[in-house]
């Protein structure tokens, strides 16, 4: 185990070489200066990845679950080091399902991931016919990976990867290159040469990760513009792809829902990562028998969670990672009060506070076509939308071209399933939202990407499949 100071100075540019300072998004002071890798150390990562990858399967499957063990292993031993950089360069705080909640989430991931079985699959044995389906290494993967929770979604596409025999080139966001950076040094510790490789560079270098012929499947976790993209450009080669894409997920409470037993988990699942997660709650509908008392009783919650500098213990809600997404939240929230929307909390930045902090903010009584509403906000305001019907709210849940997740609140569970079963999306929780387990798959329907994560599927995507007949 590394200092703080030590692990960052590993990872930090070298003086006259290529590089970019990154901000504390919470109080604009320095964290440490990233490389800018450019194309040609992109071809030199490529290059290595494919000469590790045949030794590196030919280990099977248990020495490289033992690895990965180990790894996790490795991750937990740097655990309070990894989340401080977490925290300071992401900006979300230390403690509340945040910094050390994602280190702790990259260490279960990979035991999890090593330890999941995928035996050879007997799909007719009838006396006269007998094939297996078995899954091989793909070869070198390419995965591209978000701002928003850097080190866990990094995790979730290089375990699998690795775990099924292939070696991997991560191109991490420009936003948050030093938390991957580090986080593959700690890896690397229990790694072969070669098997893991960060390559952080700008746009050109992770298009032309995307259209490398010697890079067999893209992983990505992003926006659906970037995902279109990337889709064009894997095109001439064929590639592979598992797409996790934008989302906009819809929350319905059904009438005879508690309000103030649910808060809570409805807080939570709106405001985990101070909004800023894929599979977070974006609108909430909720029945008009309780609309007012679930408006109060979420409220109370959002009000009494503080908000500050990631690195106070205090702190649960943190800083939006880049002004650009600041100026989106802000500017969403700004059109639905024009719009006579009601601010029930927040909507009130500090202009004179360093960081880019926006208030948790709630905005009830707003049309359903409202650009709150119809947009992803990808920050900490949450639409409370009115309905009559859950005919009606089922229709406006799925009249969105994404569909990554959605939650539905009852105390019945029957009545609850039916109406999930309803909505377009690729998860939908019960009296829950966003709660991901790496043995259940992961995946979005419509436009919010394709691909299965997790659990045994997710390994299967990372294979290719071979059926033995005879």
């Amino acid at each position: 185990m590394e200092t703080y100071d030590a692990l960052l100075a590993s990872i930090t540019a070298d003086a006259g070489s290529n590089s970019r300072t990154i901000l504390d998004p919470a109080t604009g002071t320095p964290v440490g200066d990233a490389p800018v890798h450019t194309l040609e150390d992109l071809e030199h990562a490529i290059t290595a990845a494919a000469e590790a990858q045949p030794a590196w399967a030919a280990l099977g499957h248990d020495a490289r679950s033992a690895a990965l063990l180990k790894a996790a292993d490795a991750v937990e031993r740097s655990a309070e080091e990894l989340a401080r950089l977490l925290s300071r360069e992401q900006g979300k705080p230390l403690n509340g399902p945040n910094a050390r909640f994602e280190v702790g989430a990259c260490a279960a991931w990979l035991r999890a991931t090593a330890i999941t079985p995928l035996e050879p699959e007997t799909v007719v044995d009838d006396g006269q016919t007998y094939a297996e389906l078995h899954y091989q290494p793909i070869g070198v993967v390419g995965a591209i990976g978000p701002w928003n929770w850097p080190m866990m979604i990094t995790i979730w596409q290089i375990a699998p990867a690795l775990r099924m025999g292939n070696t991997v080139v991560v191109k991490p966001s420009k936003m948050t290159p030093l938390s991957v950076l580090a986080l593959a040094k700690v890896l690397n510790e229990e790694l072969p040469d070669g098997v893991l490789t960060v390559v952080s560079g700008d746009r050109e270098v992770g298009a032309r990760l995307a259209e490398h012929p010697a890079v067999g499947k893209i992983m990505f976790t992003g926006s659906t513009a970037a995902g279109r993209a990337i889709i064009k450009s894997s095109a001439d080669t064929v590639k592979r792809l598992t797409l996790e894409l934008g989302g906009n997920d819809a929350g319905i409470v059904l009438p005879d829902a508690d309000p103030k037993t649910i808060a809570e988990d409805l807080f939570w699942g709106a405001f985990i990562n101070t909004g800023q997660t894929c599979a977070a709650l974006k609108r909430l509908y909720v029945h008009d028998d309780i609309y007012d008392a679930v408006c109060e009783e979420l409220t109370k919650v959002a009000a009494a969670m503080p908000m500050g500098v990631g690195l106070d213990e205090n702190n649960v809600l943190g800083p939006l990672q880049n002004k650009a997404q600041y100026d989106i939240v802000a500017g969403l929230v700004e059109a639905a009060r024009e719009s006579g929307a009601r601010i029930l909390l927040g909507g009130n930045p500090d202009p004179g506070q360093p960081g880019h902090f926006y208030p948790a903010t709630l905005v009830a009584d707003i049309d359903n076509n409202n650009p709150l509403v119809a947009e992803e906000q990808f920050g900490p305001a949450l639409p409370i939308i009115r309905y009559s019907t859950v005919d009606e709210a089922v229709a406006m849940a799925n009249a969105l071209d994404v569909g990554l997740g959605a939650s539905v609140w009852s105390p019945d569970l029957p009545a609850a399933r039916k109406v999930a079963a309803r909505i377009q999306a690729g998860t939908v929780w019960i009296n829950k939202h966003g709660a991901v387990d790496p043995r259940v798959p992961f995946g979005g329907a419509k436009q919010s990407g394709y691909g299965l994560e997790f659990g045994v599927e997710g390994l299967k995507a990372l294979g290719v499949p071979q059926v033995i007949n005879g």
